[in-house]
């Protein structure tokens, strides 16, 4: 599968000299679910700013959907990327929800007719379609991520950076984001880049790249990456939710797989319950 992001010996650090970024190299491939796991301070989200051009690397490369980045290039690399903020209400810039989604249409001027079809699309896509006269600032902390996401895929990007996208959001509607980010990776083939420090978030990925005082510590499939106390420990990062609780019935002499995933620890330990 073609690579659709190439980073190449990428540092970057403030005027201070804090390295941030210290030399890190890593692909991504067209169509990828990817997490970039670290504590807060670790440098996830200055990879972000760096990909979209926001904060300008001190040295290394940065290749998007085969365009280097540079400043000549930046728009160029833009148009390819779209991202998710950690509190949409910065992104928001119409007076409802309609608004906002055709935000990004009329800058590019595209018709209206065809401006109305897309908007009610992406805002069916992302179920809210009978929000589209609220104002975005009333609506939920999961509605406005939804509003986000919907007005950044009318932008039609190859790729979606979440930068933390889901961290101010209870637990349902961090399942909600989730799913639907899940859903349109699988569906629209759109590669997703997920910035995060949660571990439960990071093991729905194709690919786990660990991240710690500005270095890749760890980097493959969740089931490997995210199984591994010690670097996750080592990271400050938390041990995912079933494979505790499988740790510990491990104590008391009940096997279970070691799943990641609570739906497979809880199907195991009925089935082991039914045995009985």
């Amino acid at each position: 599968m073609e690579k659709i992001i190439e980073i190449k010996d990428l540092f970057f650090e403030y005027d201070d000299g804090l390295k941030t970024i210290d030399h890190i190299s890593f692909d991504i491939k067209k169509g990828d679910y990817v997490a970039i796991l670290g504590h807060n301070g670790s440098g996830k989200s200055t990879i972000a700013k760096l990909l979209i051009g926001l904060l300008e690397k001190k040295g290394g490369t940065i290749i998007v959907n085969g365009i280097e980045l540079t400043l000549e290039n930046l728009y160029k690399v833009r148009d390819n990327i779209g991202i998710v903020f950690q509190n949409p209400d910065n992104q928001f810039i119409g007076a409802t929800v309609r608004d906002d989604i055709a935000f990004g249409l009329e800058n590019n001027c595209v018709p209206q007719e065809e401006m109305d079809e897309i908007i009610n699309n992406y805002a069916a896509k992302v179920k809210m379609l009978d929000f589209l006269d609220h104002e975005p600032t009333k609506l939920s902390g999961g509605q406005k991520q939804r509003v986000a996401i919907a007005g950044i895929l009318a932008m039609a990007p190859s790729i979606i950076i979440l930068d933390e996208a889901t961290s101010m959001l209870d637990p349902m509607g961090r399942r909600e984001i989730n799913s639907l980010v899940k859903e349109l990776n699988q569906e629209k083939d759109i590669t997703i880049i997920s910035i995060t420090h949660d571990i439960e978030e990071a093991k729905n990925a194709d690919q786990v790249i660990i991240l710690n005082d500005g270095k890749i510590v760890a980097q493959g499939e969740p089931d490997k990456i995210l199984k591994d106390e010690t670097s996750l420990i080592k990271s400050e990062l938390d041990i995912p939710f079933a494979l505790k609780v499988a740790k510990g019935l491990e104590k008391i002499n009940i096997k279970t797989s070691m799943s990641l995933k609570k739906e497979v620890l809880i199907n195991e330990l009925c089935q082991l319950h039914s045995k009985k």
